[in-house]
């Protein structure tokens, strides 16, 4: 499926209903976002066959002038089919909101409801969009099940469900009025239904039996097999216990020093950092970071007497010695693993779809590596006065009481780019 235009599904009154949906888009220096439909309509069509008959018959639309669209006319039927997680059904939203906010509950209704938000952007609608301007406690959906713990949290999802009962019928008729359904080609729509009924045939085929007879012997193997499966349990978890007690006196724990993996759009790259007195300190010198493109040119490095600031770490000599006999393991913690690459981009499509942990482990690298060069600009960048500090702010620590940042955020996305583009001078990079 072209990246750029994905089919999706709509739970509507009329029943469901398949479209399609352009994802923000740029067109030289315009931004776009789009669904299927002309004017003021959004088509919307009762099954993927007549879908892929319009697609195919060239009738004029709002998605002709789109970069994928030639890709998107050229797809399998099946391949316009919506991904499972592209089905909203905009009618269950109000018996959704009135379950327990489970992690499962909370995506669910996150999902349907930027969906939501997006089609009365792009089609105008002043009742959804006075639904969510008007309601900035929905905000809070955004974050998970943190907003919803305790007393406090119950309390607020039950306003949001209060909300959600009393108003959501007019979004819906919002919806319905401006979803129209084109007049397609019946022997077109055959052809579609043929190639589906086709593909899923096919995909039939290609699933493995699971009604497998078994031959004299098999049942007993079964048994045993189980109980060796059982065994393998047992002696797993034992594994998993020890492995827990060295995790908790592992190497790298004992000297205080963090092996860290730094993915950026040069490479990736691997280093050392530590905390003295809550200051960082990096395998570097005057305010560089020695990065290496591999483990085994990092354990090469450390082998030898080379000048760098973790030297003065006491306990960077019992590395230099592991380092030496061989014995050192450069096991990265997963916290430790910063992936730069991307988080540009999301900036700019907004806080709602920032991947937040992503962007928290950034912020703290990229303020360490400021500070071990004593430079002020990662924080003055972040302070709570520029718009990319208030976005940052955000997106790590939303609160439904806040109003939310608002697009676009090209400054926002074009501030970070400048601190990412800053880190990477930072890095020393060593040669194999």
């Amino acid at each position: 499926m072209a990246g750029d235009i994905v089919p999706i599904e709509l739970g509507i009154t009329e029943g469901n209903t398949f479209t399609l949906w352009a994802p923000r888009w740029r067109e030289g220096d315009d931004e776009w976002e789009a669904f299927l439909g002309l004017d003021e309509d959004l088509y919307g069509f009762s099954s993927v066959a007549e879908l892929v008959a319009f697609i195919r018959s060239g009738t004029d639309n709002d998605l002709v002038e789109h970069p994928a669209w030639n890709t998107v006319v050229g797809l399998k039927a099946d391949e316009l089919e919506p991904a499972e997680d592209k089905s909203y059904d905009l009618i269950s939203v109000p018996e959704l909101a009135s379950e327990d906010p489970t992690p499962e509950v909370i995506a669910k209704l996150e999902d349907v409801l930027e969906i939501v938000r997006i089609i009365g952007e792009v089609c105008e609608l002043t009742a959804i969009t006075k639904f969510f301007n008007g309601n900035p406690i929905l905000g809070a959906v955004t974050t998970g099940t943190r907003n919803f713990v305790g007393k406090d949290g119950a309390e607020l999802w039950e306003r949001i469900g209060t909300l959600i009962d009393k108003r959501w019928d007019d979004v819906i008729d919002a919806i319905d009025d401006v979803i129209s359904s084109p007049d397609v080609d019946s022997e077109a729509v055959s052809v579609a239904e043929a190639e589906l009924l086709a593909a899923a045939s096919a995909e039939d085929e290609d699933e493995p039996d699971d009604d497998v007879e078994l031959v004299d012997g098999d049942e007993t193997a079964g048994d045993d097999d189980a109980q060796d499966d059982d065994s393998e349990d047992e002696e797993g978890d034992d594994l998993d216990e020890d492995d827990d007690e060295i995790d908790e006196d592992d190497f790298w724990s004992a000297v205080g020093i963090d092996p860290i993996q730094i993915i950026t759009s040069a490479g990736e790259f691997f280093s050392l950092r530590c905390y003295l007195d809550d200051d960082p300190v990096f395998l570097g010198k005057d305010g560089k970071i020695f990065a290496f493109t591999s483990k085994r040119a990092l354990e090469r490095f450390l082998a030898d007497d080379n000048e760098h600031d973790l030297s003065a770490v006491s306990t960077f000599e019992e590395i230099q010695i592991a380092a030496t006999d061989g014995s050192l393991d450069i096991d990265v913690y997963d916290d430790n693993v910063y992936v730069l690459p991307g988080l540009t981009d999301d900036i700019a499509d907004g806080p709602r779809r920032i991947d937040r942990r992503q962007l928290e482990l950034a912020v703290e690298l990229f303020t360490d590596a400021a500070d071990f060069a004593d430079d002020d600009s990662v924080a003055e960048a972040l302070g709570s006065t520029t718009p990319l500090g208030w976005f940052v702010n955000y997106a790590l620590n939303p609160d439904p009481k806040r109003m939310a940042p608002s697009a676009p955020f090209d400054n926002e996305s074009e501030a970070w780019r400048a601190l990412e583009h800053e880190f990477e001078t930072r890095l020393d990079k060593k040669r194999e």
